[in-house]
């Protein structure tokens, strides 16, 4: 298409199809390259994907709970639908921070990360933990810090 003056133009449609492709072919090349698919399962070796993860794995395989549960029975909800959140949510800041270098030698999990352990830690052992009062200073990790990892 000509404007009067014989400029060339491209229609909008065009330029926004375009760059929605060049997005949507970025996005599934870094999807793929990142190895995205292997988080929507439930294999601990994925953890391991990213090399300041790896201590963390060993640690996990070498410990009592590899017996009896994986990366996801601690760090994400039961529930399917929370479960998918906090693996999306997590996968972000992740993927954030290991892009941009924004993450400290030694990992320490946010706040809602922390709540989520401490509620399934709760929950597994709920017959032991049964008379210990929930929030404030008591907390499960507080006290078991090395157990899912021995770190």
């Amino acid at each position: 298409m000509r404007t009067s003056r014989g400029v060339s133009v491209f229609p909008l449609s065009l330029v926004l199809a375009a760059t929605a492709g060049l997005a949507l072919g970025l996005g599934a090349f870094a999807f793929d390259y990142a190895k995205g698919s292997s988080y929507l399962g439930n294999d601990p070796r994925t953890c391991a994907n990213c090399h300041v993860m790896e201590g963390h794995y060993a640690g996990w395989l070498a410990g009592t709970h590899h017996a009896v549960a994986t990366c996801n029975d601690c760090h994400t909800p039961a529930a399917f639908i929370p479960k998918y959140w906090v693996k999306a949510t997590n996968g972000y800041h992740h993927s954030m921070a290991f892009t941009m270098g924004g993450y400290p030698d030694a990992i320490k999990a946010r706040p809602e990360s922390a709540e989520v352990v401490e509620d399934n830690c709760r929950r597994c052992h709920a017959a032991v933990v049964e008379d210990i009062a929930h929030g404030g200073d008591v907390s499960c990790v507080r006290c078991h810090r090395n157990v899912g990892h021995l770190r």
